[in-house]
Parts: structure tokens; C-alpha cells; sequence
């Protein structure tokens, strides 16, 4: 498994009506473990998500999945793969 740090900017038309289903998705996400952490940037204009994925592969599809996707919010979108060291949510010993 790898970590996986992900900022999009968004579509502002679309926004609002897709984010319901868009978090609804992450919330999910989070409960399975796959996200430790996800909201929008301070000045509105997009996001970054911290996904835990096999590979690359794998966080494409969940990816191409989530409804901002979808239904075209996602405007531009980066990934760089993440090791996190420090932190209070990582496991002992990591």
C-alpha cells in the first residue's frame, strides 16, 4: 500500500451541486481506511485529498470514480505518491 497526496482545482459552476455526493464518497472512502484526510483549500478554489491505494493503478480507478470526476469538477488534478513519517494517525513502528 502507498500514500498518495492529491490537489485538484475545481470547476466552480458545478461545484455545489456535486460536492454532497463527492464527500459522500470520501466519507466512504474513509471508513474503509483508503482516506486519512480530505477538504477544500482555505481560498475555495480546490482541493487535496490524502488517499492510501495498492498502486498506482488502483488510486486511478478510485480516482476516476469520485463524483467530481464524474460530473466534471475536476478542472486540473495532481498526484505525487506520499511517505509519511511523522504523524499521530500512523501506525507504530512505520
Amino acid at each position: 500500500m502507498a500514500w498518495y497526496l492529491v490537489e485538484i482545482t475545481y470547476v466552480q459552476e458545478k461545484l455545489q451541486e456535486v460536492r454532497p455526493r463527492h464527500r459522500d464518497f470520501l466519507a466512504k472512502l474513509a471508513e474503509e481506511g483508503r482516506v486519512a484526510v480530505a477538504g477544500p483549500l482555505g481560498d475555495g478554489t480546490g482541493g487535496v485529498t490524502l488517499y492510501q491505494a495498492d498502486d498506482d493503478a488502483h488510486l486511478k480507478e478510485t480516482l476516476d470514480q469520485d463524483p467530481y470526476a464524474l460530473e466534471g469538477v475536476v478542472a486540473e488534478r495532481t498526484v505525487r505518491e506520499f511517505k509519511p513519517v511523522i504523524g499521530a494517525w500512523l501506525p507504530e513502528g512505520s
